[in-house]
């Protein structure tokens, strides 16, 4: 499921808030059915990386991308979201994610958010799973998001290193999810939104084709959002596309 946005949107009290975005799916060279779905209407880009097989995983993703869409506090142009609200939002999609999967379903959710308080702008970053949120910000790269998943927690315990973990048979298990298991409860991190600001989220599907210094290296180079995407997933494929492979860029510029 992919819900659309316009191409750009400018809102919000002087100085104006423009945010531009382009975004993609891909079902890959190897997965029969893409099981990724994506929400990418201003002021919620989010994506979600379904699990469970065949159409279980598309249902679960498709659900969980609909109850943002379906979320007050999200609605085009509103800028009043909370970690609270979309912990709440985020609950009610494990929910129905059950009811219609029966546990056999689940989903990872990585995204940013556009808040304001007091008329300042801030990126609100959710995360549960291992899909991804980067930040490319006056020059420097850096993920924001931290994975909930076996191998995360063998890196944050020194066992072994982030370039082992990029290669470890277990990297694809994730220890939080929707729909299944008992952790739900997301991430999230209040960044201060700065001009220039680009922020990627992406499924698994790309940053385990890409390293951080592959996709900081494109995202510098191709200016459109857009044209971005389209060049991470056409990377992603000719490094392998093992997996579903889904991106959203968003630009922030204040004038």
């Amino acid at each position: 499921m992919i819900s659309q946005p316009a191409a750009s949107t400018e809102t919000g009290p002087e100085p104006g808030l423009m945010l531009s975005c382009g975004y993609g799916t891909d079902r890959g060279l190897l997965r029969e059915h893409n099981e990724d779905s994506l929400i990418a209407m201003d002021p919620v880009f989010a994506v979600a990386d379904g699990m469970g097989g065949h159409e279980a995983g598309e249902i679960a993703s498709s659900l969980c991308v609909e109850t943002l869409g379906n979320t007050p506090q999200l609605a085009p142009g509103v800028r009043s979201a909370t970690a609270i609200a979309l912990q709440e939002c985020i609950l009610a999609a494990d929910s129905r994610i059950r009811s219609a999967a029966g546990a056999r379903a689940g989903t990872t959710l990585s995204g940013v958010v556009v808040v304001e308080q007091l008329g300042v702008p801030y990126w609100l970053v959710m995360n549960i799973g291992d899909s991804r949120t980067y930040r490319l910000s006056q020059g420097l790269f850096n993920q924001v998001s931290v994975d909930h998943s076996e191998v995360q927690e063998l890196v944050d315990a020194g066992t072994i290193t982030r370039e082992e973990a990029a290669v470890h048979p277990r990297r694809h298990v994730v220890t939080r999810g929707l729909g299944t298991g008992d952790a739900t409860e997301a991430d999230f991190w209040l960044l201060p939104l700065m001009d220039g600001d680009r922020m990627l989220v992406c499924s698994d599907g790309l940053s385990g084709e890409l390293d951080d210094e592959h996709l900081s290296r494109i995202l510098s180079a191709v200016a459109h959002p857009q044209d971005a995407v389209d060049a991470l997933i056409e990377a992603a494929l000719h490094s392998g596309g093992r997996d579903n492979i889904t991106a959203i860029v968003v630009d922030a510029r204040i004038a």
